[in-house]
């Protein structure tokens, strides 16, 4: 595995990273004022407010832990019952804190679906504080609805993916509406809205 790049250093090498439950904390105040409060996400409030989101903090300093903890979640989500678990969101703020290491990482995560047979059962989508579309600058304001307090695998059933987008008409209205909401916000309204 890769370490992380020069110049930036891992949360874990910091003695002061937060702990489990004000990484909770502040992802959960991210989904309801950004995700849910801004509808970034029309398909996020049904199953958070259900209570059928699941947040697994890992402890992971490294990209071979964070597999472990990513393979095991996979497999308790696959196992588990809708009603109980609809999705998982992986926070690890500890490891992949360089948007391009945790990029990167991505097709690790698809491999680990792809190796445990759950493939068109489970994929996962992709959140972290610097997140960057690839066809627009760092700074570009739209970035923001990817950009989470900390790094996170977002862990979706395709049956739940599928029965989200027959709901919708066009679904790049919402990545246009979104763009517009943003542009609208503004960075000012953004930090007032999240924190940061």
């Amino acid at each position: 595995m890769r370490s992380p790049r020069p110049g930036r250093a891992d949360v874990s090498e910091q003695p002061d990273h937060p702990s489990a439950e004000a990484v909770v904390a502040a992802t959960r105040q991210w989904l309801e004022q950004a995700v849910i409060g801004l509808n970034l996400c029309p398909f996020a409030r049904a199953p958070y407010v259900k209570g059928r989101v699941r947040f697994r903090v890992s402890t992971a300093i490294d990209e071979d832990q964070l597999v472990a903890d990513l393979a095991e979640e996979l497999g308790r989500l696959a196992a588990a019952d809708a009603e109980e678990i609809e999705t998982t969101l992986l926070i690890h703020p500890q490891v992949l804190v360089d948007f391009l290491d945790f990029n990167d990482f991505l097709e690790i995560a698809e491999a680990t679906v792809q190796a445990l047979g759950l493939e068109g059962e489970l994929q996962v989508a992709s959140f972290h504080p610097d997140y960057q579309f690839a066809d627009a600058e760092a700074e570009a304001i739209e970035n923001c609805s990817n950009r989470s307090p900390y790094p996170t695998l977002h862990l979706l059933r395709e049956s739940s993916i599928d029965r989200a987008i027959e709901a919708v008409d066009d679904t790049d209205e919402i990545y246009r509406r979104n763009i517009e909401t943003l542009r609208a916000l503004g960075w000012e309204g953004w930090a007032a809205r999240c924190g940061r």
